[in-house]
């Protein structure tokens, strides 16, 4: 229950992740590898989207990708040096 609430709360703060995605891509401390896993996710779902909830359902079909969106930046979250995650407060619970 406490993920759900944390990736609910991720939902409405998502726009004050974007600075930590920037700094994730470009930063010499994250390998090649783990920056290319959560593009290469992207993909695949862009190319296969497997929607539980179709998007003509307005707003529940949205939350189908957004909770992609939130396990891809959670994931990326835990692939960060952890002083790259506590510098914008995003260290979860692991």
């Amino acid at each position: 229950m406490i993920k759900f609430w944390s990736r609910l709360r991720f939902i409405f703060t998502f726009r004050k992740s974007l600075p930590f995605a920037k700094e994730y891509f470009t930063s010499r401390e994250v390998t090649i590898s783990k920056k290319i896993l959560p593009i290469f996710i992207i993909m695949v779902y862009s190319i296969f989207p497997m929607d539980f909830i179709p998007d003509y359902l307005i707003l529940f079909g949205v939350l189908d990708d957004t909770a992609v969106a939130a396990f891809i930046f959670q994931l990326m979250v835990k692939m960060a040096p952890p002083h790259l995650a506590a510098k914008y407060s995003l260290l979860t619970d692991k």
